[in-house]
């Protein structure tokens, strides 16, 4: 059958061939287009896409993790309603899922309230066992947990089975992390007292993710709220609930007690009536939300009537600085990782490539190069695909704005610069860009690269620094005393020196600024889901 994606609304696009008939019929007859301008006009509609998009693709995994309702006290919950999941790739439905409101988010709220008081008294043991089993269970299930992100995301296949490995490792690390949640005993000023300090859960935990790692941005929350005892509800992001529903499965079959583990997806239009709940919820304890600064800021101003803790991990505009004493080859295989992983669709991505005069043009003639070379969009079940589609039109509208404002004011395209049929683009390369240009001061989400030259250290970071938000920041130098002094002035969470890849389990995760509140992954993630206590135990006879 084949396929089509007109722009505006995902929802509103046409997925089948009547559809498209239909349309084409009604142009036709407002029109009244010739011969020519017919046969003009179907090659658009039906063979405006790549080849390999042409054919039918089919989301082919296990019935038990396809999962298409809600997820509340153990058991699985239709909606009134339900909503459209598309693959971004094709426009086509890959399901339709409960759109829940908040009813249902109340109902699961009050079932992790519930089940919170019978699942923090069990020892630390008996909950690092659990987490383990359910661990276990994603590795034996990666390939089609794998297959429903590159459904619902696009992502290529390749990135999902690593980010599936991701996100089981945050499940083993925080199992481990469940036993090693120590307390203190501190000196006292007096002799008849001991003073102690207790680590307990918070309490009931809001966990809102986004869609570009829909498996690894749960676990990396859950893991850690679940390893001390807190329970959960999870709001995945409306364009990509099946990954979260697969994860409630197999914690099921892990043995996760009813109430502990709640899944709630909605549509986008419930959204903030269901947002605003969990962040306004007494029963509510805790926040913690992955996604854009601008809704951060939303949820925060609703989590402040009740005083919840929260933890924000937002939007990110990271500099990518090259400098002259850098190694030029290992330079562009940074940039290659860093910016076109998931096809630009990170937090972490770099966004601002800065490159110093004296190794600039040796730098741009290799990238060039390595993009021609490594590169190729399409389909994300395709073997060889690296760039995926945009998660939907709107995404691709603002990748090719701000190409299109970069080259009103200047820029050069060297690579690329094209947007293609639906939410696709061609991994686009600039230079002669300046810091006016709206893709060095917004975060792109897309596979654009906009090269800045630069002559002096103090100019780099200048340029770098000079954002709202700073969650990561990558730079290239074999200058040692050069090291140290970006990496200390680099003002960012995370810093890589020499490395595009800078993500894993064992490391904090989080930025500064506008860039969000708290860290997640390594063993300073579970605190966020911790209370300490202090106990003061007097009139002892010592």
């Amino acid at each position: 059958m084949d396929r089509w994606r007109f722009g505006g609304d995902r929802e509103k696009r046409p997925s089948t061939t009547n559809e498209k008939y239909f349309i084409l019929k009604s142009m036709i007859k407002e029109h009244r287009f010739s011969l020519e301008g017919l046969l003009v006009l179907y090659s658009k509609v039906f063979s405006g896409l790549p080849s390999m998009l042409q054919r039918p693709y089919s989301l082919d995994v296990s019935a038990q993790l396809l999962r298409t309702e809600a997820f509340i006290e153990g058991r699985w919950v239709s909606a009134a309603s339900t909503f459209p999941v598309l693959d971004p790739a094709t426009g086509e439905e890959i399901a339709k899922v409960s759109d829940c409101g908040t009813k249902e988010a109340q109902d699961a709220v009050n079932a992790a309230y519930k089940a919170f008081h019978l699942w923090k008294s069990q020892t630390a043991k008996e909950r690092s066992i659990l987490l383990r089993k359910w661990f276990n269970l994603i590795n034996e299930h990666k390939e089609d947990l794998a297959k429903l992100i590159t459904a619902e995301s696009g992502k290529p296949m390749k990135e999902s089975v690593g980010e599936i490995t991701y996100s089981a490792s945050f499940l083993e690390w925080f199992s481990e992390e469940a036993r090693r949640v120590y307390g203190d005993i501190v000196a006292p000023p007096a002799k008849d007292r001991k003073i102690l300090l207790l680590k307990q859960p918070v309490g009931v935990a809001s966990i809102i993710t986004p869609w570009n790692f829909p498996s690894a941005m749960i676990t990396r929350k859950v893991g850690a709220a679940l390893a001390v005892g807190c329970t959960v509800v999870v709001k995945p992001a409306e364009d990509t609930p099946l990954s979260a529903l697969a994860l409630a499965e197999l914690s099921v079959q892990a043995g996760i007690p009813p109430g502990v583990f709640n899944v709630v997806p909605c549509s986008r239009e419930k959204t903030p009536a269901v947002g605003e709940l969990f962040c306004t919820d007494p029963l509510v304890a805790k926040i913690s939300f992955t996604g854009s600064t601008a809704t951060g800021k939303v949820l925060l101003r609703h989590a402040a009537g009740t005083v919840k803790r929260v933890s924000m991990e937002l939007g990110g505009h990271a500099p990518f600085i090259v400098f002259d004493s850098a190694d030029v080859d290992k330079a562009v295989a940074g940039a290659m990782a860093s910016k076109f992983r998931n096809s630009g669709q990170t937090c972490v991505c770099s966004n601002r490539f800065l490159v110093q005069s004296g190794i600039h043009d040796a730098f741009m003639e290799k990238l060039a190069k390595a993009m021609d070379a490594e590169l190729k969009v399409g389909h994300g079940s395709e073997p060889t695909t690296t760039q995926g589609p945009l998660i939907n039109t709107r995404a691709a509208e603002k990748v090719e704005n701000q190409i299109v404002d970069a080259v009103a004011q200047g820029a050069v395209i060297v690579r690329g610069g094209k947007r293609l049929e639906g939410s696709f683009m061609q991994p686009t390369l600039l230079s002669s860009v300046n810091t006016d240009m709206l893709c060095m001061r917004e975060e792109t989400f897309g596979p654009l690269i906009p090269v800045v030259k630069f002559n002096t250290e103090q100019e780099a970071l200048a340029i770098a620094n000079a954002s709202p938000v700073g969650l990561a920041g990558y730079f290239y130098s074999r200058d040692i005393s050069q090291i140290w002094r970006v990496a200390e002035q680099m003002e960012v969470g995370m810093v890589g020196v020499n490395e595009g890849l800078i993500s894993t389990t064992e490391a904090s995760f989080g930025g500064i600024k506008q860039s969000g509140l708290g860290r997640e992954g390594s063993k300073y993630g579970i605190d966020e889901y911790l209370e300490i206590k202090y106990m003061c135990l007097g009139g002892l006879s010592l």
